[in-house]
Protein backbone atom coordinates (compact mmCIF):
# COMPACT_ATOMS: atom_id res chain seq x y z
CA UNK A 1 0.00 0.00 0.00
CA UNK A 2 0.72 3.31 -0.46
CA UNK A 3 1.80 5.73 3.26
CA UNK A 4 2.06 9.33 3.71
CA UNK A 5 3.84 10.09 6.79
CA UNK A 6 3.11 13.06 8.96
CA UNK A 7 5.67 13.75 11.00
CA UNK A 8 9.19 12.15 10.51
CA UNK A 9 10.89 12.08 13.91
CA UNK A 10 12.20 8.82 15.68
CA UNK A 11 8.82 7.01 15.25
CA UNK A 12 8.19 8.46 11.40
CA UNK A 13 12.08 7.05 10.74
CA UNK A 14 11.03 3.64 12.20
CA UNK A 15 7.95 3.55 10.57
CA UNK A 16 9.13 4.51 7.28
CA UNK A 17 11.90 2.00 8.11
CA UNK A 18 10.05 -0.98 9.01
CA UNK A 19 7.06 -0.32 6.49
CA UNK A 20 9.14 -0.56 3.31
CA UNK A 21 10.68 -3.85 4.89
CA UNK A 22 6.80 -4.90 4.56
CA UNK A 23 7.06 -3.56 1.24
CA UNK A 24 4.84 -0.79 1.36
CA UNK A 25 5.86 2.28 -0.05
CA UNK A 26 5.82 5.46 1.62
CA UNK A 27 4.76 8.42 -0.90
CA UNK A 28 5.91 11.31 0.86
CA UNK A 29 7.29 12.62 4.48
CA UNK A 30 5.74 15.81 5.90
CA UNK A 31 7.44 17.30 8.99
CA UNK A 32 7.41 21.22 10.06
CA UNK A 33 9.62 21.93 7.47
CA UNK A 34 7.99 21.07 4.15
CA UNK A 35 4.38 21.14 5.19
CA UNK A 36 3.78 23.31 2.06
CA UNK A 37 4.59 19.89 -0.07
CA UNK A 38 1.04 18.60 0.42
CA UNK A 39 -0.47 20.61 -1.37
CA UNK A 40 1.19 18.86 -4.62
CA UNK A 41 0.92 15.41 -3.67
CA UNK A 42 -1.47 13.45 -5.43
CA UNK A 43 -3.68 12.40 -2.93
CA UNK A 44 -5.65 9.43 -5.14
CA UNK A 45 -2.26 7.67 -4.52
CA UNK A 46 -2.37 7.53 -1.18
CA UNK A 47 -4.14 4.40 0.80
CA UNK A 48 -3.45 5.51 4.45
CA UNK A 49 -1.43 8.11 6.80
CA UNK A 50 0.19 7.88 9.62
CA UNK A 51 0.35 10.83 12.00
CA UNK A 52 3.36 10.87 14.42
CA UNK A 53 3.99 14.64 14.08
CA UNK A 54 3.68 17.44 17.18
CA UNK A 55 0.63 18.36 19.39
CA UNK A 56 0.30 21.86 17.46
CA UNK A 57 0.24 20.22 14.25
CA UNK A 58 -2.00 16.93 14.26
CA UNK A 59 -5.59 18.49 14.43
CA UNK A 60 -4.75 20.25 11.04
CA UNK A 61 -3.12 17.15 9.51
CA UNK A 62 -5.96 14.69 10.51
CA UNK A 63 -8.31 17.58 9.02
CA UNK A 64 -5.99 17.47 5.42
CA UNK A 65 -6.28 14.08 5.65
CA UNK A 66 -10.23 14.16 6.09
CA UNK A 67 -10.75 16.97 3.36
CA UNK A 68 -8.39 14.73 0.79
CA UNK A 69 -10.40 11.17 2.05
CA UNK A 70 -7.10 9.62 3.31
CA UNK A 71 -7.44 7.52 6.02
CA UNK A 72 -4.96 8.21 8.75
CA UNK A 73 -3.78 6.55 11.73
CA UNK A 74 -2.92 9.20 14.80
CA UNK A 75 -0.41 8.25 17.75
CA UNK A 76 0.22 12.30 18.66
CA UNK A 77 -0.76 13.25 22.04
CA UNK A 78 -1.00 16.30 23.78
CA UNK A 79 -4.37 17.70 21.65
CA UNK A 80 -7.05 15.77 23.08
CA UNK A 81 -8.96 19.07 24.23
CA UNK A 82 -9.57 19.49 20.73
CA UNK A 83 -11.16 15.45 19.60
CA UNK A 84 -14.54 16.32 20.62
CA UNK A 85 -14.85 18.91 17.65
CA UNK A 86 -12.63 16.83 15.63
CA UNK A 87 -14.47 13.79 15.95
CA UNK A 88 -17.73 15.97 14.84
CA UNK A 89 -15.89 17.49 11.89
CA UNK A 90 -14.70 13.90 10.60
CA UNK A 91 -18.50 12.80 10.81
CA UNK A 92 -19.64 15.83 9.23
CA UNK A 93 -16.35 15.28 6.61
CA UNK A 94 -17.49 11.30 6.34
CA UNK A 95 -13.97 11.24 6.75
CA UNK A 96 -12.21 8.30 8.45
CA UNK A 97 -9.25 8.58 11.44
CA UNK A 98 -8.30 6.32 14.10
CA UNK A 99 -6.33 7.64 17.29
CA UNK A 100 -4.50 5.93 20.05
CA UNK A 101 -2.49 6.96 22.80
CA UNK A 102 -0.77 3.44 21.92
CA UNK A 103 -0.25 1.58 19.48
CA UNK A 104 1.53 -1.38 20.61
CA UNK A 105 -0.59 -4.64 20.82
CA UNK A 106 0.65 -5.24 24.17
CA UNK A 107 -0.03 -1.96 25.61
CA UNK A 108 -3.61 -2.43 24.25
CA UNK A 109 -4.08 -5.71 26.24
CA UNK A 110 -2.83 -3.67 29.22
CA UNK A 111 -5.76 -1.60 28.54
CA UNK A 112 -8.02 -4.34 29.13
CA UNK A 113 -6.03 -5.49 32.24
CA UNK A 114 -6.10 -2.49 33.77
CA UNK A 115 -9.80 -1.83 33.54
CA UNK A 116 -10.55 -5.26 34.53
CA UNK A 117 -8.51 -4.62 37.92
CA UNK A 118 -9.85 -0.97 38.52
CA UNK A 119 -13.67 -2.79 38.46
CA UNK A 120 -12.03 -5.65 40.94
CA UNK A 121 -10.74 -3.21 43.36
CA UNK A 122 -13.88 -0.60 43.58
CA UNK A 123 -15.17 -1.62 46.40
CA UNK A 124 -11.40 -2.01 47.73
CA UNK A 125 -11.49 0.58 50.30
CA UNK A 126 -8.83 0.14 52.36
CA UNK A 127 -6.41 0.26 48.91
CA UNK A 128 -4.99 3.84 47.91
CA UNK A 129 -4.42 3.47 43.88
CA UNK A 130 -1.74 5.29 41.93
CA UNK A 131 0.25 5.45 39.13
CA UNK A 132 3.87 6.24 37.54
CA UNK A 133 4.89 6.76 34.14
CA UNK A 134 8.52 7.19 32.75
CA UNK A 135 9.59 8.06 29.36
CA UNK A 136 12.74 9.43 27.34
CA UNK A 137 13.24 13.31 28.00
CA UNK A 138 12.45 13.80 24.41
CA UNK A 139 8.93 13.37 25.03
CA UNK A 140 7.25 16.11 25.10
CA UNK A 141 3.66 15.73 27.06
CA UNK A 142 3.54 14.74 30.52
CA UNK A 143 1.68 12.52 31.65
CA UNK A 144 2.02 10.37 28.64
CA UNK A 145 -1.32 9.60 26.82
CA UNK A 146 -0.67 5.97 27.66
CA UNK A 147 -1.10 6.82 31.26
CA UNK A 148 -4.23 9.30 30.47
CA UNK A 149 -6.04 6.61 29.20
CA UNK A 150 -4.83 4.30 31.52
CA UNK A 151 -6.25 7.06 34.14
CA UNK A 152 -9.71 7.06 32.63
CA UNK A 153 -9.75 3.16 33.07
CA UNK A 154 -9.42 3.52 36.50
CA UNK A 155 -11.64 6.68 37.18
CA UNK A 156 -14.54 4.65 34.76
CA UNK A 157 -14.55 1.91 37.28
CA UNK A 158 -13.07 3.36 40.32
CA UNK A 159 -16.03 5.46 42.50
CA UNK A 160 -13.75 7.43 44.41
CA UNK A 161 -12.00 8.23 41.79
CA UNK A 162 -13.14 11.73 39.66
CA UNK A 163 -10.04 13.16 37.95
CA UNK A 164 -6.11 12.80 37.70
CA UNK A 165 -3.64 15.32 38.73
CA UNK A 166 -0.13 15.13 37.49
CA UNK A 167 1.09 16.56 40.81
CA UNK A 168 1.00 15.88 43.92
CA UNK A 169 -2.55 15.68 45.69
CA UNK A 170 -4.08 14.84 49.07
CA UNK A 171 -7.56 14.58 47.61
CA UNK A 172 -9.59 11.19 47.94
CA UNK A 173 -11.06 11.60 44.18
CA UNK A 174 -7.89 12.60 42.84
CA UNK A 175 -5.69 9.95 41.17
CA UNK A 176 -2.00 10.77 40.89
CA UNK A 177 0.09 10.16 38.01
CA UNK A 178 3.79 10.72 38.20
CA UNK A 179 5.60 11.11 35.37
CA UNK A 180 8.85 11.20 35.00
CA UNK A 181 11.67 11.72 32.32
CA UNK A 182 14.95 9.19 32.46
CA UNK A 183 16.93 8.71 28.57
CA UNK A 184 16.97 6.24 27.27
CA UNK A 185 13.28 4.40 28.69
CA UNK A 186 10.74 3.90 25.69
CA UNK A 187 7.87 4.04 28.21
CA UNK A 188 6.87 2.36 31.23
CA UNK A 189 3.28 2.71 32.75
CA UNK A 190 3.17 0.93 36.51
CA UNK A 191 -0.11 0.94 38.65
CA UNK A 192 0.04 0.08 42.25
CA UNK A 193 -2.82 -0.54 44.86
CA UNK A 194 -1.17 -0.42 48.06
CA UNK A 195 -3.36 -0.74 51.66
CA UNK A 196 -1.48 -1.59 54.95
CA UNK A 197 -1.62 -5.12 54.61
CA UNK A 198 -0.41 -5.93 51.11
CA UNK A 199 0.10 -4.26 47.44
CA UNK A 200 -1.01 -5.24 44.54
CA UNK A 201 1.14 -3.72 41.10
CA UNK A 202 0.61 -4.30 37.51
CA UNK A 203 3.25 -2.65 34.62
CA UNK A 204 3.54 -2.09 31.06
CA UNK A 205 7.40 -1.93 29.45
CA UNK A 206 8.08 -1.54 26.25
CA UNK A 207 11.77 -2.41 25.13
CA UNK A 208 11.64 -0.14 22.53
CA UNK A 209 9.78 1.69 20.12
CA UNK A 210 8.95 -1.19 17.28
CA UNK A 211 6.10 -2.03 19.31
CA UNK A 212 4.09 1.13 18.77
CA UNK A 213 5.88 1.54 14.67
CA UNK A 214 4.71 -1.97 14.29
CA UNK A 215 0.98 -1.91 15.25
CA UNK A 216 0.90 1.54 13.38
CA UNK A 217 1.43 0.26 10.27
CA UNK A 218 -1.05 -2.72 11.11
CA UNK A 219 -3.61 -0.04 11.69
CA UNK A 220 -3.15 1.91 8.46
CA UNK A 221 -3.27 -1.52 6.75
CA UNK A 222 -6.56 -2.15 8.31
CA UNK A 223 -8.13 1.26 7.95
CA UNK A 224 -8.10 1.87 4.33
CA UNK A 225 -11.21 -0.09 4.08
CA UNK A 226 -13.04 1.92 6.76
CA UNK A 227 -15.30 4.95 7.69
CA UNK A 228 -15.85 7.10 10.66
CA UNK A 229 -14.37 7.55 14.25
CA UNK A 230 -12.70 4.68 15.36
CA UNK A 231 -10.08 3.48 18.20
CA UNK A 232 -7.89 0.26 18.77
CA UNK A 233 -11.20 -1.85 20.01
CA UNK A 234 -12.20 -1.51 16.41
CA UNK A 235 -9.05 -2.76 15.40
CA UNK A 236 -8.07 -5.25 18.14
CA UNK A 237 -12.02 -6.39 18.33
CA UNK A 238 -10.75 -6.68 22.44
Amino acid sequence: MKLLLLGYGKMGQLIDKMATAKGHEVVARINIDNRDELDSLNTGDIDAAIDFSQPSAAVSNIKWCIDHKIPVAVGTTGWLDEKPALDAYCQEKGGTYLYSSNFSIGVNIFFKVNAFLARLMNQQQDYAVSMKEIHHTQKLDAPSGTAITLAQGIIDHIDRKDSWVNDTTAKEDELLITSERVDPTPGTHAIAYDSAIDSIDIKHTAHGREGFASGAILVAEWISGQKGVLTMDDFLSL
